[in-house]
């Protein structure tokens, strides 16, 4: 699988006539060697060249990691004492590497860097492949269905237990906390982000910050969350009510999911990602709620929680099977809450298909 992967970036290299590819992207380095890491200040990378054999530059400390991870390539290992850019010079000569054109992910790349790069070369260029790798990682095999189908279930089950721990008095902070304990002791050891529980007024910050407000009566509690589980993120949100709610909050919620239901629907093969948007904006608008719903309908979803395809109201791209992606509609008004109803959706030849399966219809919580 990761040979084929780097055989598709080597492909690139050719085509473009590019000497080499300098990869350090956490998302892209594990898709394309399984290994999985948070460097912090130190180096990871991985060195794709069109003919040389890949090699993946990594501090001595990793390497049982990478071992473990199943790279079968070879390894330049260094120690904190070490300048890996001269590890890196080495092997580029050694393997007749040339330093004229270089690929690299601009978005990821620091000046310093950058910097380091042009150095290994005179009147060297750098050119982005950061949108070629995204295009690789955009249609999801089957295998990696399966993978995201079970970091799925685990985002189903962090709900469950959100949803469970709702008690007046109780804080948003509190809530987090024995989710993410419950998701720990399922072998949970990463989210995909920061976990939100937002409550009462905060839920209609689109992305609040969760902290001391306790659950009340007549509250929305807004649960979005997901776990990394094989390096591969899931992402759902789900409002619920606490005690009782009034009759406007009761017409904000049949909106957002009449939204979501109707989005879901539209996502058929040959479909463009921005009709998919129109779907369930269009519902919000002619229920008078338009200006409430400040955000996209939703965003590609695999080795990233944010990744290829933006469904977005521009975006003209045909929906094709394989592709993986949050349908998420929200109406957030101030001073009255808001509601987020969140799926994963993979695409398949007969229709979408919802990875994730907590209950969807409005819940009170008594």
């Amino acid at each position: 699988m990761y040979k084929k992967r780097i055989q598709y970036v080597q492909n690139y290299l050719k085509q473009e006539k590019i000497d080499f590819a300098f990869i350090q992207g956490k998302a892209n380095l594990f898709y394309l060697t399984g290994f999985r890491c948070e460097p912090h200040e130190r180096l990871v990378s991985l060195i794709v060249a069109p003919t040389a054999e890949p090699v993946l530059v990594a501090p001595h400390m990793e390497r049982s990691l990478i071992l473990a991870a199943g790279w079968q390539g070879d390894i330049i290992g260094y120690s904190d004492t070490d300048n890996p850019w001269e590890f890196i010079t080495t092997y580029l000569h050694n393997n007749k590497v040339g330093t004229e054109k270089m690929a690299i992910e601009p978005s990821l790349l620091s000046y310093e860097r950058s910097q380091a790069l042009l150095r290994l070369g005179e009147n060297t260029l750098l050119q982005n492949i950061e949108e070629t790798l995204l295009h690789s990682r955009l249609i999801k095999s089957q295998e990696e269905k399966a993978i995201l189908q079970e970091a799925a279930k685990r985002a189903d089950f962090g709900v469950e237990v959100g949803v469970s721990a709702i008690k007046a008095g109780r804080t948003e902070i509190e809530i987090i906390a024995m989710i993410e304990f419950e998701l720990k002791k399922k072998g949970v050891t990463e989210m995909s982000f920061n976990t939100l529980v937002l409550t009462g007024a905060n839920s209609a910050n689109p992305h609040g910050k969760p902290g001391m407000n306790e659950v009340k009566p007549g509250d929305f509690v807004l649960f979005d969350l997901g776990v990394v589980y094989e390096g591969y993120c899931s992402d759902i949100t789900r409002t619920v009510a606490f005690d009782h709610v009034s009759d406007k909050q009761q017409e904000i919620y049949a909106t957002v999911l009449k939204a979501q239901l109707q989005a879901i629907e539209s996502s058929v093969i040959g479909e463009s990602l921005g009709q998919i948007d129109e779907a369930a904006r269009s519902v919000i608008t002619d229920a008078g709620y338009g200006d409430y719903f400040p955000h996209r309908i939703g965003h590609g979803l695999g080795t990233e929680v944010h990744e290829w395809p933006s469904l977005n109201a521009t975006n003209t791209m045909q929906l094709q099977e394989g592709m993986v992606y949050t349908i998420e509609p929200g109406i957030y008004v101030p001073h009255v809450g808001g509601v987020r109803i969140e799926d994963d959706i993979f695409v398949e030849k007969d229709g979408p298909k919802c990875l994730t399966n907590y209950p969807k219809e409005l819940q009170i919580i008594k």
